[in-house]
């Protein structure tokens, strides 16, 4: 039964009602109803796999429903495609920005809606309407440059200005905020408060409870495909938030604050030893150890570094400065293949693009890593099959057949997936490049607590997050980069988040904590 009231306020510019979308053994939503009002930021929340993307993919006409009706300002729409959730008035910018980054950003802007004298385009006009576009959102930029030139940050501006073009009611964030740092989040907000000031409803997707808290009015939750509730952001605690979210009660992740303070015997050989590693453009020569059973965090802001550090100790690029002793001898790591060689697992930031294969199954991916530390010889079935089976369950992926393409499953399932493949290779060094970006709180909770229960059995960690709390938690030991460099090392204990942004911003001198 829906949870919200029947009767809909004046203001509601979307009203869904009864939703019900069905794939071949899975109901992916079930009768799910949803209000977003003129004015409103309103944030949609739910695990991975809860039924967000499908339920977007439905208001913005890229699935058709089974059951269930959309009414946009007053009007019953029935979308055939994007082009008709447009014309109502419904625009999308996507996660991964869906733009040209070849073109100029004055092109991505006005894309299908050039301005046009004597039957060609009016490039000089074009150019002055796209700067107008973003001079609405507060965005000063050379509308001529290309948009590969600029950051993810602006680039996401660029793709809500063109959004904003075909004077769109309703704008839907799809995790706008996923690669962006504090200012740039900051930056984003500005525009997104600018929009609703302007009567514009904007459903916000975000995984990030501090972000929902700060800039929402409202938010729908949902649970695998149905709605759980409606509720006001002022009503809520991020506790209560995260219970509706699971339906149970997240154990608390202060408990692995604790491992900032277990020991780490350094008076042995490290796993990983990098003296003056550098790459000539990429990133100055760096020195970094890593103990058995140690978490080294690396922290720092996007561009600093961190995963450029992380490609060198893996093999993926090679350094063309100083040396690697892999457990007290020289390595010689040129491609990921000498990686795995050396019983060092990476796993990338960018899980689609360099991770996961997508046409695969779950199983296919987990063996991979075995497979080419083998030289990609055939595994026997038993033994396939009861690897897999093993990090299924050691890992809570869901759902839990292996013969499930990966590219159905939820961004947190996969990244477990990714964790299963590296750990089945029996790694003495695992680097983890934003692990819980982009996926739920209850999936992050998971894969947190696992990498604390690896290192704690003496499994060597490198880990990487934007997130600094994660950071904080998870390690032993930090290593903070600033401008492509290491700029020094903080123990966690020592310090809070504030302290090492302050360190960061002051290059590890004086006013750091």
């Amino acid at each position: 039964m829906s949870l919200i009231d029947a009767e809909t306020t004046s203001d509601t510019l979307v009203a869904v009602r009864g939703i019900t979308i069905q794939f071949p053994g899975v109901k992916a939503l079930d009768d799910v109803d949803l209000d977003l009002r003129a004015g409103e930021v309103h944030a949609l929340m739910g695990e991975n796999g809860a039924g967000k993307s499908t339920l977007i993919k439905a208001l913005t006409g890229e699935y058709s429903v089974d059951a269930g009706t959309i009414t946009v300002a007053g009007e019953l729409r029935v979308f055939h495609g994007t082009a008709d959730a447009q014309s109502a008035g419904v625009s999308t910018v996507y996660q991964e920005v869906n733009l040209c980054t070849n073109l100029s950003v004055g092109e991505n802007v006005m894309l299908g809606h050039e301005l046009r004298r004597a039957g060609r385009i009016d490039w000089r006009a074009t150019h002055r309407a796209a700067a107008q576009h973003l001079e609405n959102l507060g965005v000063g930029i050379d509308t001529r440059t290309a948009l590969g030139t600029h950051s993810i940050a602006v680039q996401q501006l660029v793709a809500i200005s063109r959004a904003m073009v075909t004077d769109a009611k309703v704008l839907v964030l799809d995790e706008p905020t996923s690669s962006l740092d504090r200012s740039e989040v900051q930056q984003l907000f500005s525009v997104m408060r600018d929009l609703r000031s302007r009567g514009v409803a904007i459903l916000f997707v975000t995984h990030f409870l501090d972000q929902v808290f700060e800039i929402a009015d409202r938010c729908t939750v949902l649970r695998n495909g149905r709605l759980v509730g409606e509720h006001r952001i002022d009503d809520l605690s991020p506790g209560s938030l995260v219970t509706l979210m699971l339906g149970r009660e997240l154990e608390d992740l202060a408990a692995l604050s604790s491992a900032a303070y277990r020991h780490v015997d350094r008076s042995g050989t490290p796993v990983v030893r990098a003296m003056g590693t550098g790459r000539k453009g990429v990133i100055e020569p760096t020195d970094v150890e890593v103990y058995p059973g140690e978490v080294v965090g690396i922290a720092g802001l996007l561009g600093s570094g961190r995963t450029e550090l992380a490609r060198l100790l893996a093999g993926a690029d090679h350094a063309d400065s100083g040396q690697i002793e892999v457990a007290g001898k020289a390595a010689r790591l040129t491609s990921p293949r000498h990686g795995i060689n050396h019983g060092i697992a990476y796993s990338p930031e960018d899980r689609r693009a360099e991770g996961i294969l997508s046409d695969l199954t779950v199983a296919e991916n987990i063996v991979l890593g075995i497979q080419a530390s083998r030289g990609w010889r055939k595994l026997h079935k038993a033994e396939r099959d009861a690897v897999v089976s093993e990090y299924i369950a050691a890992l809570g992926v869901r759902p839990a057949s292996p013969n499930v393409l990966i590219r159905n499953l939820s961004g947190g399932n996969q990244q477990k997936v990714l964790l299963a493949r590296w750990l089945a290779t029996a790694p003495a060094l695992l680097i983890l490049d934003e692990p819980t970006r982009g996926i739920d709180v209850g999936a992050k909770a998971d894969i947190q607590s696992k990498v604390a229960e690896l290192s704690e059995r003496g499994l060597s960690v490198v880990f990487i997050s934007s997130e600094l709390e994660e950071v904080l938690r998870l390690s032993q030991r930090i290593v903070v980069m600033r401008d492509r460099r290491k700029i020094g090392e903080l123990s966690p204990h020592d310090v809070d988040v504030d302290g090492v942004i302050d360190f960061i911003a002051h290059e590890g001198r004086e006013g750091a904590a």
